[in-house]
């Protein structure tokens, strides 16, 4: 078996032993977005939602979701994060779109990758919660890695397709 496999001499599913790894400061930058119609996208930036803040709970599911990783993508370490950034920005056409990119920290023997892309998710999944109700025709993604730093495999800087 492969040295960093999942699977055990069984060929049964295992959690990747880090503990030989060197701990290093990583990195990682997720993007989505989330298209919504032009009331929600009016109810979101005059705070009119009936439901709160919708990008204030966005970000803090966000947060909560990156601690909380390891706990639902099963081969993923527990992981002590050192940062989590939650940010938002609008691209305005003819569909609003917010769009949603989360910086994840930690100094660590494994990258956090996975906390970025499931914080990332989580944020957007959050946005549709609160804004279901006026439409439920809104669409999330594409949710991407867009960059990460550190470790054995070294930097990685996404280049659109």
């Amino acid at each position: 078996m492969a040295e960093f496999s999942h699977f055990n001499d069984q060929g049964r599913a295992r959690m990747v032993d880090i503990s030989e790894k060197k701990d290093t400061v990583r990195t990682a930058v997720a993007k989505t977005s989330v298209e919504v119609n032009n009331e929600i996208y009016d109810k979101i930036t005059t705070q009119q939602m009936a439901k709160g803040d919708v990008l204030s709970v966005a970000q803090v599911a966000g947060i909560m979701a990156a601690k909380k990783t390891s706990d639902w993508i099963p081969m993923c370490h527990p992981l002590s994060l050192k940062g989590i950034d939650v940010s938002f920005d609008w691209e305005l056409g003819s569909t609003p779109k917010l769009l949603i990119e989360v910086s994840v920290k930690t100094k660590g023997s494994t990258g956090v990758e996975m906390e970025a892309l499931t914080a990332a998710s989580a944020t957007a999944l959050t946005v549709y919660d609160m804004c279901k109700a006026i439409d439920k025709g809104m669409v999330i993604g594409p949710t991407y890695l867009d960059e990460k730093t550190g470790g054995k495999n070294g930097d990685y800087r996404r280049i659109d397709r």
